[in-house]
């Protein structure tokens, strides 16, 4: 498996797949490269999953460095790793935040950046809902309860079929004789915690350097974390950007739905 070392010394995994366009797929909080299996056979391009540090294979560190500033700077690590001059960023959740966050910070690698149920401006019921269970291990005790679970509870989801859900289920979690374990450092949980004590600042401007970057926003049309007011606000002030609404979708979609793979072509097609 591909690892490469962060300035600070973690051993850090990644997938490299495919050919063409460098697209650098950056997970959600919690997640890891497997975020994107489900999309990746849509993709025509060099689709590059890192598993940020402390999660995924990567290996753990101090708490207080799982922050979006240096998760942005192990993505440029990543790239000099690789020897990649620019890439365009795909990101879901926390890793679109970063994609922002390398737009205000290194525009002259980015070539395009893609959006998936992401803004500057949170929702308070989402971000409280992720608060209540980053880091705690679910009660459920094998893949198949977990799976069926979430079939049950995540009433923003339809009409998704059980093996979706056990491969998610799969994705986040070992199954053990014990019960189900994170995929990620449990401490995680202290770094969100501390980060949120801290006044918000306004992330508008992180959103408005991605002027003239070809542009794409995905929202689940359920989502409880990005609201429809701030994706007509980002829409307003981007008049270029993409911007698709995945029905029956919360946070965050899976990416192979047909408006976001409509979405995501649109995007590569620009670039």
């Amino acid at each position: 498996m591909p690892y490469f070392q962060s300035a600070d010394g973690l051993r850090l995994h990644y997938l490299d797949e495919g050919e063409g366009l460098p697209v650098i797929a950056l997970a959600g909080l919690t997640r890891n490269a497997a975020d994107f299996d489900h999309v990746a056979p849509h993709l025509p391009v060099r689709l590059i999953r890192p598993d940020y540090r402390g999660r995924g294979l990567s290996e753990w560190g101090d708490h207080a460095t799982y922050t979006i500033p240096q998760e942005a700077q192990d993505v440029l690590a990543l790239m000099d790793h690789l020897g990649l001059e620019k890439a365009a960023i795909l990101g879901t959740s926390r890793g679109g935040m970063i994609g922002m966050v390398l737009a205000a910070t290194a525009r002259d690698r980015l070539i395009g950046v893609a959006l998936n149920d992401i803004g500057p401006e949170l929702a308070e019921t989402g971000l409280e809902i992720i608060k209540n269970y980053i880091g705690k291990p679910p009660a459920q005790k094998t893949y198949a309860e977990a799976a069926a679970f979430r079939a049950r509870n995540w009433v923003h989801f339809k009409d998704v079929p059980m093996d979706r859900w056990l491969a998610e289920v799969a994705a986040h979690y070992e199954e053990t004789p014990d019960g189900l374990v994170l995929r990620y450092d449990p401490k995680l949980r202290d770094a969100v915690l501390e980060a949120g004590a801290q006044p918000t600042p306004d992330l508008w401007p992180l959103f408005d350097a991605l002027h003239g970057l070809p542009l794409a926003l995905i929202r689940g049309g359920n989502s409880d974390l990005l609201s429809v007011a701030t994706a007509d606000k980002m829409a307003e002030r981007r008049p270029d950007m993409i911007r698709v609404d995945v029905p029956g979708r919360g946070h965050v979609p899976f990416l192979d739905e047909p408006q976001a793979l409509d979405a995501l072509h649109r995007w590569l097609e620009r670039m």
